[in-house]
C-alpha cells in the first residue's frame, strides 16, 4: 500500500483497504457471505464452493445487500441448493441463482425484510417483515414472521408481537422456533421463546411460548435433531440451555462445560450465530472473557472443551458443513477472515480474507486493562489501550472512545480509525463502561437509569488509570463517541473539565426529543436508560447535553449524516445552534447523503482529516 513505512499513515490509506465480511451461511452449494466495497459502501454477495480455491463475487454488480429491519438489519442471506435469498438496499427480497448470478425480486411492498432462513423443503424463505414503521407514531409499526415463496407470494406465519427474531428450523423442516419481545423492552432485557409445528400446507400449528425459569433475554434458538437449544441469561450470563420444545412445563438444562461467561453478545442485529452443533453431540461456542471472544470446541464424551483459533479475538456466523466448522474470525492486525476448522483436530485454515491490514505499517496491538474496583462493585469496567506506534519520552495524548449502543461493546479487533490515530502519535482507549455487553447480565443492566452518569464516570476512571501509569498525558485527553457514545462524550464534557476537546459523531444531544422522533425499535429504550420522564423529569434535564451547554468549556466538533433515522439530524443541528447562541464556537461537519454511520470512503477520510486537524490544533493550544 505504501512506499515506505517511515511515512505517516494518511486518512485515505487507513480507509481504502478496509474490507469487512459478514453474514456467513453454508448450504450444499457452498459458502455465502457479504463483503463490503470500501470505496462505495455497498455490500456484495460472495460465494465459495467447498472444493474451490478462491471466493468470487456473484455476478450481479448492481445488487447491494442491506436490511433496515430495526434500523440495524442482519440475517440478509439464506442459501439453498439452487440459489440464495438476499435483501437488497431497497428492502426487496431477491433470489440469486448460483449458476449465473442473475437475480429477480420476489417482493415489491413497502416493507423491510431481515432474519432470512431458507426453508428448502417448501422452496421458500422465512423472514421477519417490518412495515408501517414511522418515527412519529412508533405504535403503528408492525412486525410479522412471514414466508416468501419463489413465486413472490408472501404468507404471514405469526403476528401479534411487537418484534421478532430470525427463526430456526428443525433438521426435518417440520418444527420452528423463534424469539419475540414487546415494547418497551429491548431484546437484551426480556424476550419470549416460541415453538410451533409446520403443517403440510406450510402454516404453523401449536404455537406455544416456552418461558425461561426467570425473566431473561433468550436468543439464537438452534435445533439438534428433536432437541432445542438457546442462549439465555436467566442465571446471569448468556449460556447455552437445552429446552424440551414438546413439554411446556419441563425444566431447562444448562449445557455441559458452560462457564459463567457470556456466550453471545447483545442482539442488535438479526441472525447472529455464536453457537453451532457438531457431529457426535459436540458443540462450537464463543465465549467472551474480558472483552475478547474465544472459540471453544467440546470434546467427545465428558472430555471438556478445547480452545481453538487462539490468534483471533472475535468470531461470528458459526456454521457447520461438509465435515468442517466455518466462521468469520477477527483479529487485531488482519482483516476479517473466513476460517475453516477441523472439529476433530482443531486445525484452522484461512480460506478467504485475513489479509494483512496495513501493509508496510506497524500495527498497534491492544492491551487489556481493568480499572480499580469501587466499593459494592463486583465487575470493574474494562478497556483496551492502543499505544502510539512512535514512542517518545513524554506521555502521549490520549483519545478516549465511548462505543455506541450503549448496550454494545468494544472488541480487540482491527479498526483502521484507531490505527490511524496510533500512527499519528496518539494513544487510544476503547472503554467497556458499565452497561456494555459481554460481562454478564448484571453489568449490562447496571446502566438502567444511570446513562450519562455511570458511563461518564467509567470513561474518567479509564483516563485516570492511564495517566497514573504514565501512558497518557493528563493535559491532552480527548473524548469522542458515535451515536450513544457521542452522548457519553458530550455528558463527559458537561461533567468534567479535564478534557482538552471532544467529538460527537451523530451523537444524542436531546434524549426527550429523540424519544419522540427515533425509530420504533429504540422507542422504549430511553425510558430504561433514564427512567420515565414523567417521574424523573429533573434527571432528564440534567442529562440533556443541549440543556447543559453552559457547562461545556472545551472545544467540540460534531459530525452528522443528513439521512440518519436513528439519531435524527435535528439532534446535532439544535445543539450546535444552542452553543453558538451562547457565544461558543462548535464545529459541524455535515454529510448530506449519509445515515447512521458513514459508509462512503470519501466521507470516512474527510471525517478523520477534520478530526486530526481539530485535535492537533487544540493539543497545541492547551
Amino acid at each position: 500500500m505504501r512506499a515506505s513505512d517511515t511515512l505517516v499513515l494518511s486518512a485515505s490509506e487507513a480507509c481504502e483497504g478496509y474490507t469487512q465480511r459478514t453474514n456467513l451461511v453454508a448450504c450444499e452449494a457452498g459458502l455465502f457471505w457479504l463483503q463490503n466495497e470500501p470505496h462505495t459502501g455497498a455490500n456484495r454477495l460472495w460465494h465459495l464452493g467447498y472444493q474451490s480455491g478462491d471466493g468470487a463475487q456473484m455476478h450481479n454488480e448492481h445488487l447491494s445487500i442491506r436490511s433496515q429491519v430495526n434500523g440495524y438489519g442482519g440475517g440478509v442471506i439464506a442459501a439453498s441448493l439452487t440459489g440464495a435469498f438476499v435483501v437488497s438496499d431497497s428492502q426487496r427480497v431477491h433470489f440469486v441463482r448460483h449458476n449465473d448470478g442473475q437475480s429477480h425480486a420476489l417482493t415489491n411492498d413497502k416493507a423491510a425484510y431481515g432474519g432470512l432462513v431458507a426453508d428448502p423443503l417448501r422452496d421458500r424463505v422465512l423472514a421477519v417483515r417490518e412495515s408501517g414503521n414511522t418515527a412519529s407514531e412508533p405504535a403503528k409499526g408492525q412486525q410479522e414472521l412471514v414466508a416468501v415463496a419463489l413465486t413472490g407470494d408472501v404468507e404471514v406465519l405469526h403476528s401479534g408481537e411487537d418484534f421478532y427474531s430470525a427463526p430456526a428450523l428443525s433438521e426435518d423442516g417440520n418444527r420452528i422456533a423463534w424469539v419475540s419481545w414487546q415494547l418497551p423492552d429491548m431484546p437484551w432485557l426480556r424476550t419470549r421463546l416460541w415453538t410451533a409445528n409446520i403443517g403440510s400446507n406450510g402454516s404453523l400449528t401449536r404455537c406455544q411460548v416456552r418461558d425461561a425459569p426467570t425473566s431473561a433475554s433468550v436468543q439464537q434458538p438452534v435445533f439438534v435433531g428433536q432437541t432445542l437449544w438457546v442462549m439465555s441469561d436467566h442465571e446471569g450470563w448468556w449460556q447455552p440451555w437445552q429446552v424440551d420444545h414438546q413439554v411446556i412445563s419441563s425444566p431447562w438444562f444448562v449445557g455441559d462445560h458452560a462457564p459463567p461467561l457470556d456466550h453471545a453478545n447483545a442482539p442488535w442485529q438479526l441472525g447472529e450465530s455464536h453457537h453451532c452443533p457438531l457431529p457426535g453431540g459436540r458443540w462450537a461456542r464463543v465465549r467472551y472473557r474480558d472483552g475478547t471472544g474465544e472459540l471453544w470446541l467440546s470434546e467427545q464424551g465428558a472430555g471438556g472443551c478445547v480452545r481453538v483459533a487462539s490468534c483471533f479475538s472475535d468470531f461470528r456466523s458459526l456454521c457447520f458443513a461438509q465435515g468442517s466448522l466455518y466462521t468469520i474470525a477477527k483479529s487485531p492486525s488482519r482483516l476479517d477472515a473466513l476460517l475453516r476448522i477441523d472439529p476433530d483436530t482443531g486445525d484452522e485454515r484461512v480460506i478467504a480474507g485475513g489479509e494483512e491490514a496495513l501493509p508496510g505499517c506497524q500495527v498497534s496491538l491492544p492491551q487489556s486493562f481493568q480499572v480499580s474496583v469501587h466499593p459494592n462493585e463486583t465487575q470493574p469496567p474494562q478497556f483496551f489501550y492502543y499505544p502510539p506506534v512512535r514512542h517518545s519520552a513524554s506521555a502521549p495524548p490520549l483519545i478516549l472512545i465511548a462505543h455506541g449502543g450503549p448496550t454494545s461493546a468494544a472488541y480487540p479487533v482491527f479498526n483502521p480509525q484507531v490505527q490511524y490515530w496510533c500512527q499519528q502519535g496518539f494513544a487510544v482507549a476503547e472503554v467497556n463502561y458499565r452497561g456494555s455487553s459481554g460481562f454478564g447480565r448484571d453489568f449490562r443492566l447496571s446502566l438502567a437509569g444511570r446513562w450519562g452518569q455511570a458511563d461518564v464516570q467509567d470513561m474518567g476512571r479509564a483516563a485516570d488509570h492511564l495517566v497514573s501509569a504514565s501512558l497518557a498525558d493528563n493535559q491532552r485527553v480527548f473524548i469522542q463517541g458515535r451515536s450513544s457514545g457521542g452522548y457519553t462524550a458530550l455528558m463527559a464534557l458537561v461533567a468534567d473539565g479535564r478534557y482538552t476537546a471532544g467529538a460527537s459523531l451523530y451523537g444524542v444531544t436531546d434524549p426527550l426529543q429523540l424519544r419522540r422522533m427515533t425509530h420504533r425499535f429504540e422507542s422504549g429504550y430511553l425510558d430504561w436508560l433514564l427512567g420515565e420522564p414523567e417521574r424523573y423529569f429533573k434527571r432528564w434535564v440534567s442529562r440533556t447535553p443541549e440543556l447543559q451547554v453552559t457547562q461545556i468549556n472545551a472545544p467540540v466538533i460534531f459530525f452528522q449524516g443528513g439521512l440518519d433515522r436513528v439519531v435524527v439530524p435535528e439532534q446535532t443541528t439544535e445543539m450546535v445552534e444552542a452553543m453558538k447562541t451562547l457565544g461558543q464556537a462548535p464545529e459541524l461537519i455535515w454529510f448530506e447523503t449519509e445515515g447512521h454511520g458513514f459508509l462512503q470512503q470519501k466521507n470516512q477520510v474527510r471525517m478523520l482529516e477534520e478530526l486530526h486537524g481539530f485535535y492537533s490544533k487544540h493539543s497545541q493550544s492547551r
